[in-house]
């Protein structure tokens, strides 16, 4: 496969040059395509959507879930600690319930996310049920169209994916509640299937792996199957998997206003089909500024370790991290990644509930020493940030700080890092979509103001 892949870019080399053609006309896209910055302050536009100190523009209402970073007291607003809530109810209590049951809990979210309830025990079986029912992809869909055309990014074959199950979908287009209720509890049980076996040819064509599939099993729960299918013996500890669930959990939903959640709702808001609103999603949350944090904050710590020589030096952690925001080491981004948050300001609850799991699971893997680390750069990065940049509110660790250090504990690999966050939050975007259009509306289409001056048409003949 990549031999051919090869042997085709060889023959068609010249389609996929930059040419000093394609470099020229570009260079005129950049000139006629900047706009002068002063116009949106003129103007008085919300740049993202996000007014000057950082709050999103109310462009919607939803009763999915609400994050809280701040509190009004005699009618002063001050920051508070951050606040998660699916349906109304706090996703620290959904997940102290799951975690004092002993329980996995991601299904139970899909459940209440899906359906604005807690369910109960039978309830509880049945969405187990529908999902397992439904994790069996079509018998020809693996050869077909993930082993023929392996892709060298996971999400670009997961979004690949979705499109063509469109194709095996006798009624794609009904976008009546229950078709589309079917479609997506059929996209967020075959989620992590479709990443799964992406990577896995991946794996074998690109890596020259072994090859093997295993088939998701009905009696394990979304992050058992994960772990199960991922890896050669299908192994795994239970603190493994309920940390693997509990990251799908806190990644499920989080707010309408998010990238890939407000791709949902307008896309949706079209009338177009189930699987094109969700591959639209995934290509939202593809980009780097949304889904790919966390492979940055592991990349980000990789290249600390080689460059620190001393973990437990304060001093040096702090030098590092002030060359890190000068554009001096890493990617030259002058970032700290994993730091701070759009809504976020002295804590992102995911993170707070993620940590004390997180130091158990490196006791485990025998990674006290990085845990460590992480634990100070969480608290030297928010003091070294508010003394060389001017913040308009608090920073703090966000959830992709410690997602990916999990992650990597468990061995999953870099390139399935974001289509995990895609597995979880599927439950999500599936819930934007069904409330989009059970409460349709009119399309959503903001306004753009155009600062072009206007020009006289000039013949041919006089240009």
């Amino acid at each position: 496969m990549v031999k051919v892949q090869n042997e085709y870019l060889l023959q068609n080399e010249h389609f996929f040059n930059i040419t000093e053609e394609l470099r020229n006309l570009s260079k005129l896209c950049q000139k006629n395509g900047a706009i002068d910055k002063d116009l949106y302050r003129k103007y008085d536009v919300k740049r993202g959507l996000r007014d000057l100190n950082g709050k999103g523009v109310l462009a919607g209402l939803t009763e999915i879930s609400e994050i809280c970073s701040s509190v009004t007291v005699d009618g002063v607003t001050k920051p508070c600690d951050g606040k998660l809530y699916y349906r109304g109810i706090d996703v620290e209590d959904i997940v102290k319930g799951f975690i004092d049951d002993n329980r996995f809990g991601f299904e139970e979210v899909v459940y209440l996310l899906l359906f604005g309830e807690l369910p109960g025990a039978d309830d509880l079986e049945q969405i187990k049920r529908l999902l397992a029912t439904y994790r069996d992809l079509p018998q020809s869909f693996p050869r077909d169209i993930i082993l023929k055309a392996p892709s060298m990014d996971m999400m670009n074959g997961l979004a690949r994916s979705v499109l063509t199950l469109y194709s095996y979908d006798p009624n794609p287009d009904d976008t009546s509640i229950p078709n589309v209720l079917r479609q997506c509890l059929q996209l967020i049980a075959l989620f992590p299937v479709l990443s799964v076996y992406c990577y896995r040819a991946y794996s074998h064509y690109y890596l020259r792996d072994s090859l093997f599939i295993h088939s998701p099993q009905a009696e394990l729960s979304t992050a058992e199957n994960i772990l199960y299918m991922l890896r050669p013996d299908s192994k795994y500890t239970e603190l493994e998997a309920k940390l693997l669930d509990m990251s799908l959990v806190l990644h499920a939903e989080h707010g309408g206003g998010n990238n890939s959640s407000f791709t949902t709702h307008v896309v949706s808001s079209s009338g177009t089909d189930t699987y094109s609103a969700i591959a639209a999603a995934l290509g939202s949350l593809k980009g780097p500024k949304h889904g790919g944090a966390n492979i940055k904050v592991v990349k980000m710590f990789d290249d600390m370790q080689q460059n620190i020589s001393d973990y437990t030096d304060e001093d040096e952690v702090r030098q590092y991290l002030k060359k890190l925001l000068h554009g001096e080491v890493f990617d030259h981004a002058g970032l700290i990644y994993g730091m701070g948050h759009a809504v976020y300001s002295i804590s992102d609850p995911r993170a707070r509930v993620f940590k004390s799991f997180v130091e158990k699971l490196s006791v485990e893997k025998g990674k006290e020493k990085e845990f460590a680390l992480y634990s100070l750069i969480e608290r030297l990065a928010p003091e070294v940030i508010a003394e060389e940049r001017r913040i308009y509110k608090g920073v703090s660790a966000n959830v992709d700080f410690y997602s990916g250090f999990v992650y990597n504990m468990l061995g999953l690999p870099t390139q399935l890092f974001t289509p995990i966050f895609a597995i979880a939050r599927i439950a999500g975007w599936s819930a934007h979509r069904i409330e989009e259009l059970v409460n349709p509306s009119k399309i959503i289409r903001p306004a753009y103001m155009n600062v072009h001056d206007r020009m006289p048409y000039l013949p041919l003949s006089d240009r």
